[in-house]
């Protein structure tokens, strides 16, 4: 496998030693706009609390004297088996935390056989990213996030570039047909630095320039305009050999409605608090999802992120019927902190926590862990 670029932040700083620890050393040395930009939510940022704050209210029962000896972390998903079931989420403009950005996470994540959802927003060509780590025979599952642009032809020509790159899914991202409301963002005055862009989306035409009348919306009467509907991904499906996952479902409705379209997997996401504040958190739907999907398709993934920052978080989400679970941020902070390294090291210590805790609470693998290992607190 070739090494990523070199840059000063190589070392992993001193001190740190749970993914808390990474947060508060990135947020010594980020930008302040690129810190608002990561870190941030939308309005009074009630739903990022929330994410954490259910995980934490969800506790663990211990069983014991059970046999172990022999237990793995691994999972199956997509027709692939993974080593343990830890994605990296799709988050933009990763140069901004790390020189190396995504290339950086990428390296990270095939190092330790975690899968890779590259963001379509992203600071490195597909491409780039692909090449990288497409070979390592260790490598966890390497998917592309797709926001559908106004440009279908466009869209169209982005499916087929991540086709051919090697990508093995889709991951249609459904809950932001608009920015969220990100006070923070815009009180720290954030704009992308010099030479930061979304680098697949070079070369794209602007959307044609809609004239509004008097008392018309920006938003209802233009841009809503491109935004998508069930009838989009059915479109995303037909011109794709790629296997489609939702991003972005809480409702159980729309669980059921992908669902019956056949999609490959779905993603219980509130987009990290980022777009509608005061939505519920991911732990708190993820059981009615799972319930939902269940009854039309009782084999179809389900996957979670939003929160998750200990390997106890980790099997609970496999305890309430998640195939595998995303984290966006946290990667963030160990990119900012020691760049490849640093992504290493914080999925190094989610999977040796959720190690710890199968131990102690008595399951071998994670198909032993089920709701009845779970209690609220």
């Amino acid at each position: 496998m070739s090494q990523p670029p070199a840059d000063p932040r190589t070392a992993l700083p001193p001190g740190i030693v749970n993914l808390a620890d990474h947060e508060a050393h990135a947020a010594t040395h980020l930008e302040p706009g690129a810190w608002a930009y990561f870190n941030g939510a939308a309005a009074d940022e009630i739903t990022l609390a929330a994410n954490r704050r259910a995980w934490d209210q969800i506790g663990l029962l211990p069983r014991v004297l059970r046999p172990l000896a022999g237990g793995h972390t691994r999972v199956e998903l997509l027709g692939r088996t993974l080593a343990h079931p830890i994605l990296l989420a799709p988050v933009a403009y990763q140069r901004m935390a790390h020189p190396d950005g995504e290339l950086g996470a990428a390296y990270a994540a095939a190092a330790l056989g975690a899968g890779m959802v590259l963001s379509t927003q992203a600071s490195t060509r597909l491409e780039a990213v692909a090449s990288a780590i497409r070979d390592d025979a260790g490598r966890g599952p390497l998917w592309f996030q797709l926001y559908l642009q106004h440009d279908r032809a466009f869209t169209r020509e982005l499916v087929e570039r991540a086709e051919r790159a090697g990508y093995e899914a889709l991951v249609l991202t459904v809950d932001a047909p608009c920015h969220g409301a990100r006070d923070r963002e815009r009180r720290a005055g954030f704009r992308l630095p010099a030479g930061i862009s979304a680098a697949n989306l070079l070369g794209m035409l602007p959307p044609p320039e809609v004239p509004l009348a008097p008392g018309q919306s920006a938003l209802f009467d233009d841009l809503l305009h491109h935004a998508p509907t069930w009838a989009d991904v059915q479109w995303l499906q037909s011109i794709t050999r790629l296997p489609v996952l939702l991003k972005g479902v809480l409702h159980p409705d729309d669980a059921r409605e992908a669902a019956s379209l056949g999609v490959a997997g779905i993603i219980v996401s509130n987009h990290g608090g980022r777009t509608l504040d005061t939505t519920p958190a991911t732990a708190t739907q993820l059981p009615q999802v799972v319930e939902a999907v269940r009854a039309v398709h009782p084999t179809m993934p389900v996957l979670v992120d939003g929160g998750i920052r200990r390997g106890t978080d980790v099997l609970k989400a496999m305890a309430l019927g998640a195939s595998a679970v995303l984290v966006g941020r946290p990667a963030v902070h160990g990119l900012a902190n020691a760049g490849a390294a640093g992504v290493a090291h914080v999925l190094r210590l989610l999977r040796d926590e959720l190690e710890i805790a199968m131990a102690l609470t008595g399951c071998a693998t994670l198909a032993d862990a089920s709701p009845a290992l779970l209690v609220r607190r």
